[in-house]
């Protein structure tokens, strides 16, 4: 498959469109046609979505260097390899990246995390978990002492780390975690162990064959009491031979839905012993003589995890845009039926349920990256507050961190299926590259917290916020102590709806349905237990959770389209305005609760929808052009720059094991003695 060229090379682009310059000798006629219709600067739109033309540059840098280093790429495209070969493959380019390790800079976890990105893609490899957890929590959970110790030897690769806190028989609940560390004073060391099969460690990433170090979470025993969950860095192989330590158990659980590169793993503990300093203490100690010391807040450990959320929200979005990327491009060059008899056919993409299979989903690339980028901002900011012992606005930022996470995620996976409807019988191959998508996009919903139980933890926190007898009306939950200004919504039109407006009907929308679940969980709290009453309120906890994660969604999705670049910035609000109107058409029963919106309300949103989709139906390659997304990244036939799809197609065809004989075995050894055996009756 040829290569695209990167976009530092746009240069030598023929200048047939001013604003779209993704335009070469040899494109499909369809898309060159479609490109040369942009209305915006594609350039100034990629610098934007980017963050900036210095973090822009970091990316090219990137791009170019990956390739023009053979040895970080794939040999074939890897949906023809078998398990083994993704294993070779993925540790060969890791041994590429260690001795191209320019690229490799823990001071811009940015540029290093999408070098890593570029070379694996989506197929998982041995550091995954060492740069995307490891790390971060060693970062966060470390000492000064065991930083200086032990982070030298992670950042250099000395040690190859993963995080291990999930177990066979237990996830999110991590309280009732069976692995135990029991503190010995006499030997000032920690004894882990595994009592059961079901607390075996299980799932991360490299823990079965290639990590030798790990983050083991697991319940402190000292003087006779349990103290809950902390982790521990642990040593499993020996750093000559590789070989697991005495005492422990592990290994790789088998082939996944995707991610197939990696070998997640089991670990078992037999009383392995570990040093007292392989603790991790910079929140709360454990003394030589068994003094447990409590961290000074007992939400410290959520930083880590507010870190790891704020990285999968982004990158999670950047999968959809992948996905709308191929679907969008593949539905310019294919041609489908008629719209008038006689008049030939049309790109499918002229369709309007096509547009309204695939853009409500470019609209959510938008969103769901401005509300990542966001995140990692206030993470920062907290960040700095934390290491001042300042952590007040921990629950706040941990509450936003979760509900994004399972929000962003489950709509991510359903816009990456209907992404591959949307390319039909070509969007069930993996030439297409969105079953890859699909495939990684669906652990995304389950790792790092279930998506139903992150949801429950924001709703206990909105309940908590309903009660507060201080509440802070300038902070996230601000809205839910203010008062409507009006009884009904004062929208007229879907042209003059103005941000104003639409914040102060999503904030009685969203308000409404968490005071519902709080006065619905009061209730039933008056007839049963607590833990009861929480089960029976559960739904709706739930939806109150997604509505306020939508809330925050649109509020920073207005503020930072107005605050785009002028050039770019009508585009930019066709797709907010088709992300918000398609968002209140499809939970109109949500606004008409005691008639708060009409329906010709209604009406008038759902043709702010239809409007959307036309407008943006000129601009629409232009836009996933400007999401700039590299060849290497992409992996798909359908989403080539080029569209030239059929062709590629056809060359795809040439790397299947079964095209190298024209007889297979299989038919000589199984069929053709059966078919002779049935000829010889006859």
């Amino acid at each position: 498959m040829p290569q695209y060229q990167p976009y530092s090379q746009i240069t030598q682009l023929l200048p047939v469109s001013r604003m779209n310059r993704y335009i070469q000798d040899g494109d499909n006629p369809d898309i060159t046609e479609e490109r040369k219709k942009a209305t915006f600067d594609v350039d100034g739109f990629t610098e934007w979505y980017h963050g900036g033309a210095k973090r822009l540059q970091a990316r090219r840098e990137v791009e170019k260097y990956v390739e023009d280093h053979k040895e970080l790429q794939d040999t074939r495209p890897t949906p023809f390899m078998s398990r083994e070969e993704l294993i070779d493959n993925s540790v060969r380019k890791v041994a590429g990246m260690a001795k191209y390790h320019e690229m490799i800079d823990m001071t811009n976890i940015e540029k290093t995390t999408y070098f890593i990105q570029m070379v694996h893609v989506r197929d998982g490899q041995a550091f995954s978990l060492h740069y995307l957890m490891f790390l971060p929590v060693l970062q966060s959970q470390a000492s000064s002492e065991q930083l200086s110790k032990w982070m030298p030897r992670a950042v250099s690769g000395t040690i190859i780390g993963t995080y291990a806190q999930t177990e066979m028989g237990h996830g999110t609940n991590i309280s009732k975690l069976e692995t135990t560390a029991t503190y010995d004073p006499k030997t000032e060391e920690f004894v882990l162990n595994t009592p059961t099969v079901s607390g075996a460690k299980w799932w991360p990433g490299s823990l079965g064959k290639f990590c030798n170090h790990a983050i083991v979470v697991a319940n402190l025993w000292t003087n006779g009491k349990c103290e809950g969950p902390h982790p521990f860095i642990v040593q499993l192989r020996d750093m000559n031979t590789h070989k697991t330590l005495s005492n422990l158990k592990s290994g790789d659980i088998g082939p996944k839905l995707g991610i197939n590169g990696s070998d997640n793993g089991y670990l078992l503990f037999d009383q392995f012993r570990i040093p007292r300093e392989n603790m991790l203490m910079r929140h709360s100690k454990v003394l030589p003589d068994g003094t447990y010391v409590k961290p000074p807040h007992s939400k410290l450990a959520y930083g880590g995890m507010v870190f790891v959320r704020s990285m999968m929200v982004r990158d999670i979005a950047n999968h959809l845009a992948n996905a709308v990327t191929i679907a969008t491009r593949y539905s310019c060059v294919r041609r489908q039926g008629e719209l008038a008899p006689g008049a030939g056919e049309v790109k499918i993409l002229d369709y309007q349920t096509q547009q309204y299979r695939i853009f409500p989903y470019m609209a959510k690339v938008i969103a769901f990256r401005i509300a990542g980028e966001e995140l990692q901002v206030i993470f920062k900011e907290i960040s700095k507050k934390l290491k001042k012992g300042e952590a007040s606005q921990l629950p706040d930022i941990h509450a936003l961190s979760s509900g994004l996470k399972a929000l962003v995620t489950f709509e991510v996976q359903q816009g990456i299926e209907q992404c591959r409807l949307a390319c039909g019988g070509h969007g069930y191959s993996h030439a297409s590259g969105i079953p890859e998508l699909l495939a990684f996009s669906c652990g995304s919903c389950t790792y790092e917290g279930d998506n139903l139980v992150l949801l429950l933890q924001v709703a206990k926190y909105l309940m908590k916020v309903v009660t507060s007898a201080s509440p802070n009306t300038n902070g996230i939950c601000g809205y839910l102590h203010k008062k409507s200004q009006s009884n009904v919504s004062t929208l007229s039109s879907h042209k003059t709806y103005s941000d104003h407006q639409i914040v102060q009907d999503f904030e009685h929308a969203t308000r409404r349905v968490v005071l519902q679940a709080f006065n619905k969980l009061k209730t039933e709290s008056s007839i049963y237990k607590s833990h009861e009453a929480w089960n029976r309120c559960s739904v709706e906890l739930t939806k109150a959770a997604r509505w306020h994660i939508r809330l925050y969604i649109v509020r920073i999705l207005l503020l930072k389209v107005s605050q785009a670049p002028e050039d770019i910035r009508p585009v930019l609000r066709t797709l907010a305005k088709l992300y918000i109107f398609d968002l209140q058409v499809s939970n109109k029963g949500n606004f008409m609760e005691n008639r708060y919106m009409t329906p010709q309300q209604i009406d008038e949103l759902k043709s702010g929808v239809s409007g959307a989709l036309a407008t943006i139906r000129t601009d629409a390659v232009s836009i996933v052009d400007a999401f700039a997304i590299h060849e290497i990244e992409l992996k798909s036939v359908l989403g080539r720059r080029d569209g030239n799809v059929y062709p590629a197609l056809m060359e795809w065809t040439a790397h299947s094991h079964l095209n190298k004989k024209d007889v297979p075995d299989a038919f000589e050894k199984y069929l053709k003695p059966i078919m002779e055996n049935i000829r010889a009756k006859m």
